[in-house]
């Protein structure tokens, strides 16, 4: 295979490329940040209506879907831009370690935009039009994330638009699949979930400063600094779980929510693990606390939801 030619690094021609490239490609990692919405956001409606499991498994698959797109995209386009090389920690790699060729991975990219849409007409069959709006938007996101002229992702807004979408929009929408309503609840529940997407961005950013600042970006580690944006991290996990706890003293929550207290031990790890830190393979660990947090914060979230339900 004669790889594209590209200024920010040589890549090593491959002819033939595994599954597990593939499935590297869609950073599987960072796919929990799209199933847990689904759970959360279906284990609210459970009080309300007989949960349909079809549209639930159609939810689950079309996030998903959008989700390793969007890793895709990230990868070409910070491939395209210089970003990513050899030695780059914290990426994929199918581009500069595998010899992917990079359309390849934009084409593969937008094919699973369009199986995520197919997707999205069945689910719209049986909910409402207005959800081909939102997930329109939804797949423009994960494009602009880092594609377009001006990405989302070299902005200090990066950590806000991706805790809107796959934070509050997700589960949201997984809601209103189920109960073709919105509700204040929803909306609440929803809210620590996106603080906690947004905190992934945010460890990756920090993780990421020195080359990000080389490379022009301007997102909001680089702004405030690597010691206050480690700050802003642990401010972050403190709101995610204080939120839970005033919904409970408030009565707008079941006290099984509490059940995401056990999950504490990891924004504690990630905090104390980016402090001191400027290497970036230094900081992988704490990078994997972060979105570990994020996993076991929204499972137990689901998990209480369900016992607040049944018991």
């Amino acid at each position: 295979m004669q790889p594209e030619v590209n200024h920010s690094s040589n890549i090593l021609p491959k002819r033939h490329h595994n599954w597990r490239v593939w499935w590297t490609l869609t950073r599987p990692h960072t796919l929990t940040a799209a199933f847990v919405p689904v759970f959360i956001g279906t284990a609210l409606a459970l009080p309300y209506t007989n949960i349909n499991v079809i549209l639930f498994i159609m939810m689950l698959l079309a996030c998903l879907i959008i989700q390793a797109a969007t890793n895709m995209i990230n990868e070409y386009y910070d491939f395209k831009r210089g970003l990513d090389h050899e030695g780059s920690v914290g990426i994929g790699g199918a581009i500069v370690r595998e010899g992917v060729k990079p359309k390849t991975v934009l084409n593969l990219a937008f094919v699973l935009f369009g199986i995520a849409a197919l997707i999205g007409i069945y689910i719209c069959i049986h909910s409402s039009w207005w959800l081909a709006v939102i997930g329109t938007i939804c797949m423009a996101a994960g494009y602009f994330y880092t594609g377009g002229p001006v990405p989302i992702a070299y902005t200090p807004f990066g950590e806000v638009v991706a805790g809107l979408f796959m934070g509050n929009i997700i589960i949201l929408l997984s809601y209103f699949v189920q109960t073709n309503a919105v509700t204040l609840e929803s909306v609440l529940v929803s809210m620590p979930i996106s603080i906690l997407v947004g905190a992934i961005l945010l460890a990756n950013n920090i993780r990421d400063l020195d080359g990000d600042k080389e490379n022009g970006r301007n997102t909001l580690a680089i702004i405030v600094g690597r010691k206050k944006a480690i700050q802003v991290l642990a401010f972050m996990f403190f709101v995610s779980y204080l939120w839970i706890i005033v919904l409970i003293l408030l009565n707008m929550a079941s006290p099984w929510l509490l059940l995401v207290l056990l999950s504490i031990p990891k924004p504690i790890q990630a905090t104390k693990g980016f402090i001191g830190k400027t290497i970036p393979l230094q900081m992988m660990p704490a990078m994997k606390a972060t979105a570990q947090t994020n996993t076991l914060f929204g499972l137990l979230l689901s998990i209480g939801l369900v016992l607040a339900y049944f018991i």
